[in-house]
C-alpha cells in the first residue's frame, strides 16, 4: 500500500493547507488558486483560480487577513461582468473569464497557490465590471 503522506508532499498544490502569507506577497491583479468551499446556492465553489481585486495596500498588508477576489471560469459569459483572461503569464492554461458578479471576500488562508498575474488591460476590464456591478459609475 503506498504511503499517502509522500504523495501529498510531491503534489504541486496542497489543497489542505493555506499559503504562508508571511512569505508570499499577495498583490492586486495576482491570479491565485483558492478553495471557495463551503458555499451556498449559486456561489462558485471548489478549488479555482481567482483574481485579487483588493486595494494594493490592503492586499499586501499582513495585518489585514481578508482579500477581495473575483473567481475565474472557463465558460464564456457575455458583457462587462465577464471579461476574458488570456492563458500564459496569468498561469491559466486556456482562455478564461472573470466572474465579476461572484466578487467575494475571503480569508487569506483560503489561498493555496499563486499562479501568475493578469495583463494590465485585463485588470482594467475587471475594474470596469466592478464599477458597473457595484454601482460606482
Amino acid at each position: 500500500m503506498p504511503d499517502r503522506s509522500q504523495s501529498r508532499q510531491t503534489s504541486q498544490v496542497d489543497t489542505r493547507a493555506g499559503l504562508d502569507s508571511q512569505k508570499v506577497k499577495l498583490h492586486r491583479g495576482t491570479l491565485v488558486l483558492v478553495d471557495l468551499n463551503p458555499t451556498v446556492g449559486h456561489e462558485q465553489r471548489g478549488l479555482r483560480p481567482c483574481v485579487i481585486v483588493s486595494d494594493p495596500d490592503v492586499a499586501g498588508d499582513q495585518r489585514f487577513p481578508i482579500l477581495c477576489v473575483v473567481p475565474v471560469t472557463g465558460k464564456a459569459g457575455v458583457g462587462a461582468l465577464y471579461p476574458s483572461l488570456s492563458a500564459g503569464r496569468s498561469g491559466l492554461l486556456k482562455k478564461s473569464f472573470a466572474l465579476v458578479d461572484q466578487l467575494r471576500s475571503i480569508d487569506k488562508r483560503r489561498v493555496r497557490h499563486t499562479l501568475g498575474r493578469v495583463e494590465r488591460g485585463e485588470m482594467e476590464a475587471i475594474d470596469v465590471g466592478l464599477r458597473l456591478y457595484l454601482g460606482l459609475e
